[in-house]
């Protein structure tokens, strides 16, 4: 379980494709200060497993089902990350509820700076349309945000300086891919709803 709140922002070190897979190194001081084989470590929204960890780099494995629905496939050396470890119990929830569960990927259509913040405008794929409303929590690459306007096919975010130096979106231009994780709660709601109308 994580909160969405970036403790660093990494960097990819090593990739190998497998037949049906990709193995990942990345670079991470803050994030494998005490890792261990088997810990979670977030990548970009994604909950991988640490299979090795060396240094102040670790390995993780991700398999196809994996890069088919995140956009960890286009990652290659060099590329930038968010790095969270898994919310300790007992700490601050600072964001809201992550499960690293990528929902689905969506694309930066466009940036509007201003002086102290800038809106960002993110594609928004039709079977997670319903889970999105304004002012609601979403998962963006990792970071949790509040949804400023939820339109039809899209929806925009609103970054304050910190996010954007201290995340990959303030690197990220329109067309880039973004992983998208939306508020479970909504799901489990949904879920239950549809379970009572089944039954009566």
């Amino acid at each position: 379980m994580f909160t969405g709140i970036v403790e660093e922002l990494g960097e990819v070190t090593a990739v190998e494709n497998l037949d049906d897979a990709s193995r990942f190194r990345l670079r991470g001081p803050v994030v494998t200060e005490g890792a261990r084989h088997g810990d979670s470590i977030a990548v970009n929204g994604v909950c991988l497993t640490v299979v090795d960890h060396e240094g102040d780099e670790f390995t993780a494995d991700v398999m196809a089902e994996t890069l088919n629905r995140s956009s960890l496939g286009v990652l290659t050396v060099g590329s930038r990350v968010n790095l969270e470890r898994p919310m300790a119990v007992g700490e601050r929830l600072g964001g809201h509820i992550v499960q690293g569960h990528v929902d689905g990927t969506g694309e930066i259509i466009e940036r509007k700076p201003s002086d102290n913040w800038e809106i960002v405008k993110i594609s928004l794929p039709e079977d997670l349309r319903r889970y999105v409303v304004e002012k609601g929590s979403i998962t963006v690459d990792g970071i949790s945000l509040t949804v400023v306007d939820a339109g039809p096919d899209y929806f925009t975010i609103s970054l304050i300086p910190t996010t954007l130096a201290l995340t990959t979106l303030g690197l990220k231009q329109p067309g880039d891919p973004v992983n998208l994780e939306v508020d479970v709660i909504a799901k489990y709601v949904e879920r239950l709803l549809g379970s009572q109308g089944a039954g009566r």
